[in-house]
């Protein structure tokens, strides 16, 4: 995965010919059997040997949606501890 300025190309890795330039191309991936597509997706793409790289933080951003858990509420979280502190001891005493 590449993580470039949008904008900037920069040699390619693969062939050392070619340019890695910014396009914006069809991804595809597979989930749970079925062919996901994703147009317009950000990829650095070389324009000699074609060879592509997608940017880190895009295919993150898809991951995240494709997640089967996405749009769902997270699970609560449990209540966090004071280091130190015990369990309680910041609710007033009972009087006897």
């Amino acid at each position: 995965m590449a993580d470039h300025v949008e904008g900037t190309a920069y040699p390619c890795n693969h062939c050392q010919a070619g340019m890695m330039n910014l396009r914006f191309i069809t991804y595809l991936t597979r989930q749970g059997g079925e062919l996901i597509t994703v147009p317009g997706f950000p990829a650095w793409v070389c324009d000699v040997c074609g060879k592509r790289e997608f940017d880190g933080r895009a295919v993150n951003w898809i991951s995240t949606m494709l997640r089967p858990d996405a749009g769902q509420s997270p699970a609560p979280r449990p209540a966090r501890r004071i280091p130190g502190k015990k369990r309680g001891a910041d609710r007033p005493s009972m009087p006897d």
